[in-house]
């Protein structure tokens, strides 16, 4: 009657006795019987959490476990454990059981008057680190945050008391706080919760981690059991740093903060809790991987969170293009790494403009098909990776009326790759792969205002003074707006090598290619170089040319750039 009534006070206490060398954990539950201690203490590895739910027949499908393997780890830290119980069975004498971590063990009557159990843990000499209270409360605070039952944890209740007859009173000198929160917030129904309780449970994850940008909560009962609430926290550019912020839990049990097996490697940038019952506790991670549950709901949270996104793009379209610098680096792996994610969020992946526009992949291609389409039918998206170091580039580029895109993530690189390979029609090309006449392919070569006997010479002055290989140099009838001399990295070239850095491999593979590109229309070529008499001049000038060009592309520095200047004071008056 007692079992399946008014259960009463449940809570578990933790206390800490210094001078003693104990640690305890006491409850108020069902206890144990002489005959149940002899059964469940002593068999190692017995599942007694089953024989319990079947002998009780209670409904709470959360005991967890096979008990004897719990219980003796305890030995792990202690010299010597005592149970002290007391069974709800009131025809049950109380016990004491205790063993020091061999199969002998002493049983006998105790005096235990309250029904419940108090484990004692007699700390040995080596692990005296867990008779230091912040050790307990920090291994209380990871493991136990969010258990159903109720926890405390300080020193034991120690009542004194003060006077004499009428006078005296009854001291308590400490009561244990409770560590945990019984009631976290993805067990609750979303209809209960405001914008504001999503954001205390998320500063109760993870308290000096700024505010996240929006949250998704998961609620599903088939065909698996899972609850949570993922946060999508500001990314801005970093992949790394973010990881590892999904805890796993099992009936608000902690398993771990290691959810790599469990959901798609690129929703490991989000933060939050998984919660289900489904997920296998203690198994191994190529048992997680052939898993039928954990599959499922890797699917199920990926779709969850590209159809929160979509619905944010279709109904605030101007708050989810203000947070898209946040979340584009996450909405891209996604689209890397999974062809499912992939298909949906091709409706909200966004692209952004050197003016600071923000278009879907198919708004821009259908813009710049006009403009930027090739002899081969294809779309080309010229790009910049640092608007301001190359400024110059796009300037060029604009004034061809061209669109040039904004591709500054760490991630980019592998993106455009992806993009290329699911649109064959669409390629992507740097603002400074090329030049600003080429980068979109046409039929149309524009002629040299010079000779080819001038262009020769100027062709051997540029090799001999600067002493550069021949493929390094190349002469192009450009616009006479477009820069003198520029500088140009092959597109397919760069991006192996910018894909080598990023995995953090050998460089020299793939080492750096760069085309000094002279424009034989430009007057600066075609009128002030040709027409010098001075050799000396001459010579100056074509360093003042490819200085002009290496400051466009950023790659002068120290003792180079003095000497650009040098020479730019000669020159530019």
């Amino acid at each position: 009657g007692e079992i399946k009534g008014e259960l009463g006070d449940l809570s578990i206490q933790i206390y800490l006795d210094e001078e003693a060398g104990t640690l305890t954990i006491s409850d108020k539950g069902i206890g144990m019987s002489s005959e149940e201690a002899k059964k469940y203490l002593n068999q190692v590895a017995f599942s007694s959490a089953e024989e319990f739910l079947e002998k009780y027949k209670t409904e709470d499908q959360g005991i967890i476990g096979h008990f004897g393997l719990g219980f003796y780890s305890a030995f792990m830290v202690a010299d010597k454990v005592e149970v002290m119980s007391k069974s709800w069975d009131k025809k049950e004498e109380a016990i004491v059981w205790s063993c020091e971590g061999n199969p002998e063990y002493e049983l006998e009557k105790g005096g235990k008057e309250e029904r419940g159990t108090e484990v004692v843990l007699h700390i040995g000499d080596e692990n005296k680190e867990f008779l230091e209270k912040i050790r307990i409360q920090a291994l209380l605070e990871k493991y136990c945050r969010f258990l159903p039952i109720e926890i405390q944890f300080g020193n034991k209740e120690n009542r004194t008391f003060e006077g004499e007859g009428e006078e005296q009173k009854e001291i308590v000198e400490e009561v244990p706080n409770i560590i945990n929160n019984t009631k976290p917030g993805w067990k609750k129904s979303p209809s209960e919760l405001s914008d504001e309780d999503y954001l205390a449970f998320y500063r109760e994850l993870y308290p000096l981690s700024p505010e996240p940008l929006f949250w998704i909560h998961l609620n599903i009962d088939y065909p698996f059991n899972l609850t949570g609430i993922l946060y999508f926290p500001p990314l801005s550019n970093s992949l790394e740093i973010q990881k590892n912020k999904i805890q796993l839990y099992s009936n608000q049990v902690y398993v771990t903060d290691d959810v790599s097996q469990i959901v798609p490697e690129f929703l490991t940038l989000l933060h939050g809790v998984i919660d289900s019952p489904d997920i296998p506790l203690n198994v191994s991670r190529s048992y997680l991987q052939g898993d039928q549950n954990v599959k499922k709901i890797t699917g199920y949270i990926s779709k969850k969170v590209a159809e929160k996104l979509g619905d944010l793009f279709k109904k605030e379209r101007e708050e989810f293009e203000k947070k898209w610098d946040n979340i584009g680096l996450f909405v891209k792996y996604g689209m890397i790494a999974d062809d499912k994610f992939y298909d949906r969020a091709n409706e909200f992946a966004l692209l952004k403009d050197s003016a600071d526009k923000y278009h879907t992949i198919e708004e821009y291609t259908s813009q710049v098909e006009t403009t930027q389409k090739d002899k081969f039918d294809r779309v080309v998206a010229i790009y910049a990776q640092d608007k301001d170091a190359q400024h110059s580039y796009i300037e060029a580029v604009q004034n061809k009326g061209y669109n040039v895109l904004v591709m500054d993530q760490i991630i980019d690189n592998h993106f455009m790759q992806r993009l290329e390979s699911k649109r064959d029609k669409l390629t992507f090309v740097r603002v400074d792969s090329d030049i600003p006449d080429n980068l979109v392919q046409k039929d149309e070569v524009p002629e040299s205002v010079m000779s080819e006997d001038a262009q020769e010479k100027v062709k051997k002055l540029f090799i001999d003074v600067l002493s550069l290989d021949e493929h390094r140099l190349s002469l192009k009838a450009m616009s006479p707006d477009n820069h003198p001399s520029l500088i140009t990295k092959p597109e397919f070239m760069r991006r192996m090598q910018e894909m080598q850095n990023l995995q953090g491999m050998n460089m020299d593979a793939f080492p750096e290619s760069f085309t000094l590109v002279v424009n034989t229309n430009h007057p600066l070529i075609s009128e002030k170089l040709v027409r010098m008499r001075s050799e000396d001049k001459k010579r100056d000038f074509v360093k003042y040319l490819y200085g002009l060009a290496r400051l466009n592309q950023g790659m002068l520095k120290g003792d180079e750039m003095a000497e650009f200047i040098g020479l730019s004071l000669e020159f530019v008056s």
